[in-house]
């Protein structure tokens, strides 16, 4: 059963008792009129949530949460409490009656929509990263950086010294292209293994590392869904801006597990899911960016634990894409 109710209908409704005013019953069956509504209860039905929280889960905009909250909070549904500069919401506990009843079909509602189960997963990675308090809020280092000029300081700088930190691994590259990021990693891991799947691109990327004099990187002819690597062979694999070419990325990931040693990691750098349908023409995507739940899905299906995704840049010019950062262990 979906709970709703069109505009007109409410109308209709309200018509009898415009005389003495709306009562709380029905200004409840007008905030649970709409689907983003029965989302958002649905969520608070399990945990309280901050708007960024819900923003993240949902994926919608933050002035749109903030006006569904208002009209679920005027309609007694849902409260609010201040934590420093946050402010969260939850369920009413007190409402009574029709109201929560009415709130308990919402939520009953909420799980017939096609975005709930994507909902779900969501809110199981936000919980997962409040629990680990270790979270790295990147975006507001990134905006602190440049804000005031010090000699010296680059993402240059900064990248070599992270290269350095890295410990003696084997990394596989998987849709390396022409092997930058290999490149990179060959300076400081032990072995680099750059898989991609054209020949030309292979033997350019060959040729560079043979002239850069990096014994340790090795460039191989294969499919990012099927790596041409032993089982169990890899420390680390990386796939960066790649996963979007992938006709099959569940498979892509199953790969990537299959490759791993036992304790193992796999990070993934790619789009957000967005609506530029001009990439496909422009970039060749396959894909056009993947919903934190899919991602999150796909990882548990291929047996990854300790699952991460965040967002960590958006760009300021339009299409304004979002990179996400996704890493597991085997």
């Amino acid at each position: 059963m979906t709970v709703g109710f069109s505009y007109v209908e409410m109308r209709a409704a309200d018509a009898p008792l415009a005389g003495w005013g709306m009562n709380s019953t029905l200004k409840s069956f007008r905030a649970l009129s709409d689907p983003t509504r029965l989302r958002i209860v649905a969520l608070l039905e399990k945990e309280e949530l901050s708007v960024n929280e819900l923003r993240e889960i949902t994926r919608l905009g933050q002035s749109r949460i903030s006006t569904h909250l208002g009209l679920l909070q005027e309609a007694g549904l849902v409260q609010s409490r201040r934590e420093g500069k946050r402010t969260f919401y939850r369920l009413n506990p007190p409402a009574r009656g029709p109201v929560r009843e009415l709130a308990h079909l919402a939520v009953q509602g909420a799980g017939e929509l096609p975005e709930h189960a994507g909902d779900l997963i969501n809110l199981k990675r936000i919980l997962h990263r409040r629990r680990e308090q270790a979270q790295v809020y990147f975006n507001q280092v990134a905006g602190r950086f440049d804000r005031v000029y010090g000699p010296g300081r680059s993402w240059q700088a900064f990248g070599q010294l992270l290269l350095r930190l890295l410990p003696p691994l084997t990394v596989a590259d998987l849709g390396s292209g022409e092997g930058l990021l290999s490149e990179l990693l060959a300076r400081r891991c032990k072995k680099v293994i750059a898989v991609d799947n054209s020949e030309k691109i292979v033997a350019f990327g060959a040729a560079k590392a043979k002239k850069n004099n990096l014994k340790n990187l090795e460039f191989r002819l294969g499919d990012l869904e099927n790596p041409p690597l032993e089982s169990e062979s890899v420390d680390l694999v990386i796939l960066s801006q790649a996963l979007h070419h992938a006709e099959h990325p569940p498979r892509a990931l199953a790969g990537a597990y299959r490759i791993l040693k036992p304790g193992g990691q796999v990070w993934i750098l790619d789009l957000a899911q967005h609506r530029f349908e001009n990439a496909h023409e422009l970039y060749g995507d396959r894909w056009l960016g993947f919903a934190e739940c899919d991602l999150h899905r796909w990882l548990e299906e291929a047996g990854f634990k300790k699952i991460e995704i965040s967002i960590v840049a958006r760009e300021e010019q339009p299409p304004h894409f979002e990179t996400l950062l996704a890493g597991g262990q085997k």
